[in-house]
Formats: C-alpha cells, structure tokens, sequence
C-alpha cells in the first residue's frame, strides 16, 4: 500500500488527529512534526478525491492528549518554579488504552506495530520542546538537573530535583575528628539507651561531636537550599590522623537543591570560616554525578609522616639502613589487628615507593612514607605482632610504634580526574 492509501484507510478507522495520523509515518519527510505530516496526508487525501477538507476535532487513539502539549508543558515549568536547573528530561505515563489504541490502529491498516512513532514518544518530544522554551533550558538525556514524568491518567507532573555536587580537597587540622559521622555504638545512633540518654555518647547519638561532614557538608547544603547532604571522600585517614598539605579529594552531594549556580569561591571562604581551624577545604568546583564514583573509586597513592617511639635507643645509621631496605619493597599485610572486627581477614601485598626519615633522639623518630593505597603504615612500623612483613620493628629488632600520624598527600588526580565531563562551568 502507498502512503496516501495507508492514510486513507487510517482515516477509515474513526476519527483522528492529525498527530496521530502522521505518527504512523514518522519516520518519513525529517523536520516535520507529526501533525503537520497528518495534515498534509488529510489535504492531499482532499486533493485527490476533490472532496471538501474536514479537520477532526476527534481522535479515538489519544483522545485529544496531542492537543494539550501546551498545557501539559505549562504545568512542567510551573511545578518546577523554585528550582534553579539547566538540562531536563520529559517522560511519559500512558494509560494502558492508548497504547491499545495505537496498536489497533496499525493492525486496521495492515503497518508493522513497530511502524512509526509511539504516543509516548511523541509527547516526551513535543512537551519537551516546549518545557525548554518556557524556561530557557536545555533536554538532556543523560543525567540532567530536573526529570519530568506526565502522568496521563491522574493530569499530574510528577518534578524529581536530582543531586547537585561540589568537589574540592579538605585537609583536617585537628587529631580526633572522624571524616563522617561516626554513629555510637552503645545506642546505635538514637541518642538513648534503656530509655534514658546513652553514657557513651552523651545522648548526642554520635561518638564525635564533629567530623569533616558536618564541619562543611551542611554548609554547602544551606548554599545550595537543598533538602539534606552526603560528603563523599576519595578513602579516608584515621580519627586521629591529621590531613595535610595537598588534601584529600571530596565531594559533597546536595539533594533537591534549589540554587546549583554558587559561587564556589565564596563557598569555600564559608566552609573555612564555619570548620574554626579545624577544617580547610580548598578548589572548590562544581561537579557532575561522575565526580562522586571517581573520587570513590580513586586508587591513590598517600604520603604519611609519622612519629615513631622506639622501645630501645637507635643509631641513625641503622635507621637509615632499614628505611632504605623498605623503600620500592614490596611488603604482605595480614589484616591488622585493629580493624579485624570490621574487615575479612586477608593476606594483601602493597608497595612502598618511598621511605625516609631522621632520628629526633635515639628513641624517637620523624618517618615518612609513600605508599600504594591501602597499606597500612602503622603497621609497616609495628609489624602487627608479625602480621606486616617487612617492617621497620623487624628490620631493626626493635619494636616500634606510631605516635602521631599526618597524611600529607594524596596522589592520583592524573589527566582522567580532570576530564570536563566531571565538572560543571
């Protein structure tokens, strides 16, 4: 059958719109809408039998929703009035009748179900359009700012605000303050125990009054007016690790957030002056989804200084000698004793790039190490009871233990944690 015939016999079935009608031959004549092929197949169908052109006010497929895409796109940008976004997406929910309609009417006139284009389609696209130019922004197909959904039954858009993300570094400055929230374990985050205020937590819920979250997270929330705040950290150094000089990768998610365009500048002066010194967080830019699975996933290498205390007096010289028997090793790590509770326990090798340091006196030492990621220095130091081999303790028969420990660098941002598509300009 031709075109003009298969148009015909669609006309046939009942009353249709022009959407519908040129939906069955969508994929025909590119840069026309639907409806304006429909009203040229129901002129030229005029034409041909030189019969006078009736327009349809009816459609018994979509019962006149083609009709309302101006509306349906009004509703949009008014349930998303408030929100500041850039990209969006349009979805649609169609009653089960109308998909049967659309089926019915390519099974009357003898096309493919597949043939041409679904109502569905037509309205994310035709809503869509219109949505972006009432609000002057962008459809974006990947993970944009704002997801719309049409709900054709109830007349509803349903508005979902996704995640905004800010990435920066933050070095800790003070000993004791976890990276997250550490909930207590006597009450298990509720704060009360048998009923009255938990002793082990001071009825705070938490077995730290600060951490890095909640010396920056909420601030970049308030900034941003969103409904709550998750702080994501590229691994994480001891409670009482300090972390210095180049900083720890970040990122904070904002849900629902009404304002994505902040000054991040200005942001980053807020967060320093809420943490007091505790704190600091520094290059702060806004990013994309990426970012968050990026710095999670990020395998860096880290740079530890540490104070070491001896338990009988060393010579330099044999602290040299050791140090340089442990640099470009690589060592096998049994899980350490301290975090078996919470760990499998597993056999894991990790290298040492490099090792250096100088005694302060015969029993103390200042040692830096730069490591794969995951090993575990305090134990590099100590041995664990044997569980680290090579240690310092055992290269020189002394047992060892860290005092202090700084972590002063995180390496491993090379070319692909800049690429553009993890941040937003």
């Amino acid at each position: 059958m031709s075109v003009l015939e298969v148009a015909g016999a669609a006309l046939d079935t009942g009353p249709l719109c022009d959407a519908c009608l040129g939906r069955l031959f969508a994929e025909r004549s590119f840069g026309l809408t639907n409806a304006e092929r429909g009203r040229a197949l129901r002129v030229t169908l005029a034409l041909e039998a030189d019969e006078p052109f009736e327009a349809s006010e009816d459609c018994w497929v979509c019962e006149g929703e083609t009709d309302r895409v101006d509306w349906w796109a009004e509703q949009a940008a008014t349930a998303a009035r408030g929100y500041d976004f850039e990209t969006y997406q349009v979805g649609t929910k169609v009653p089960p009748l109308f998909e049967e309609n659309d089926a019915l009417l390519r099974e009357d006139v003898g096309l493919d179900p597949e043939a041409g284009e679904a109502l569905k389609t037509e309205l994310n696209r035709e809503v869509g359009k219109r949505i972006g130019r009432l609000t002057d922004t962008e459809v974006e197909f990947g993970r944009p700012d704002v997801q719309f959904t049409l709900d054709l039954s109830t007349d509803e858009v349903d508005v979902q605000v996704n995640s905004a993300f800010v990435y920066g570094r933050y070095r800790k400055l003070q000993r004791d303050i976890p990276q997250t929230k550490w909930p207590c374990n006597d009450c298990n985050g509720t704060g009360l125990y048998q009923g009255q205020p938990c002793d082990g937590c001071d009825g705070t819920g938490y077995r730290y009054d600060e951490s890095v979250e909640q010396l920056s997270a909420p601030v970049v929330e308030e900034a941003m007016d969103g409904s709550a705040a998750t702080f994501h950290g590229a691994g994480r150094e001891d409670v009482d690790a300090l972390m210095l000089e180049s900083g720890r990768p970040f990122v904070v998610e904002v849900d629902s957030p009404r304002t994505r365009d902040v000054d991040t500048d200005a942001l980053e002066r807020e967060i320093n002056e809420f943490a007091d010194g505790k704190v600091e967080v520094e290059g702060l830019r806004l990013a994309t989804h990426e970012m968050v699975e990026r710095v999670k996933e990020l395998d860096a290498s880290k740079t530890y200084r540490m104070d070491v205390e001896f338990s009988e007096p060393v010579t330099e010289e044999a602290l040299q000698t050791a140090l340089d028997e442990l640099e470009g090793t690589t060592v096998e790590q049994e899980t350490p004793q301290r975090v078996a509770h919470r760990r499998a326990d597993l056999t894991r090798t990790r290298d040492v790039y490099a090792a250096s340091g100088d005694l302060v006196d015969e029993r103390h030492a200042d040692v830096r190490i730069h490591g794969a990621g995951g090993l575990y220095v305090k134990e590099l130091v100590s041995s664990d009871d044997g569980r680290t081999e090579p240690s310092l303790a055992g290269l020189l028969g002394v047992d060892a233990v860290v005092t202090a420990l700084d972590v002063v660098d995180v390496e491993g941002e090379s070319e692909p944690f800049a690429k553009p598509e993890f941040f937003r300009e």
